[in-house]
């Protein structure tokens, strides 16, 4: 299985499309490589109590790449259409369980799961918001994130690792 996913983006679509890590650089990491990452990815970031075990990842990867070309360009119509297409499909619905714990069903939690990420990236785009995302500054990192520092200058999509890791590097030049 992969490593822990990221999270911490500002908005779900947001971490969502950080499963392609170090997008464009030589060590681009695909953490969607098959069914079962997918899975991992909704169990660890969906609203649904049981595991899910999707039948296929290439919807995931094609909406993640939508999501991100409609965050990062122009919105041309055949993303715009791929988006429309993922947003239109059911959400998850809501249900209280005899115990009184809210639960989230679906007839396809993986369906489900990409409606909903679709339409959080439909919203960020059409939203004030969508002012605020940035790129990361870090050196091999380069992840989208919500800066909801209150001046708006936030650099780094974690402060602990691509801060951190600026931080050492300047430190580094100074002293050599």
């Amino acid at each position: 299985m992969t490593e822990r996913f990221r999270a911490g983006a500002g908005r779900l679509c947001l971490d969502f499309i950080r499963t392609l890590r170090y997008r464009g650089t030589p060590a681009e990491l695909e953490e969607l490589p098959d069914e079962a990452a997918w899975g991992a990815w909704i169990d660890e970031f969906g609203p649904f109590s049981s595991p899910v075990r999707p039948l296929a990842v290439g919807d995931a990867r094609e909406a993640r790449e939508a999501i991100h070309a409609v965050l990062t360009s122009a919105v041309r119509d055949p993303v715009r259409r791929r988006l429309n297409r993922f947003a239109a499909l059911p959400v998850p619905a809501p249900s209280l369980a005899p115990s009184g714990e809210l639960r989230w069903q679906a007839a396809d939690p993986a369906e489900a799961m990409l409606a909903l990420l679709a339409r959080d990236a439909l919203d960020l785009v059409t939203s004030p918001q969508f002012a605020r995302v940035r790129r990361c500054a870090g050196e091999r990192c380069g992840a989208l994130f919500l800066d909801t520092s209150r001046p708006g200058t936030r650099r780094w999509c974690s402060m602990e690792i691509c801060g951190n890791q600026a931080k050492k590097s300047t430190y580094r030049a100074k002293v050599h």
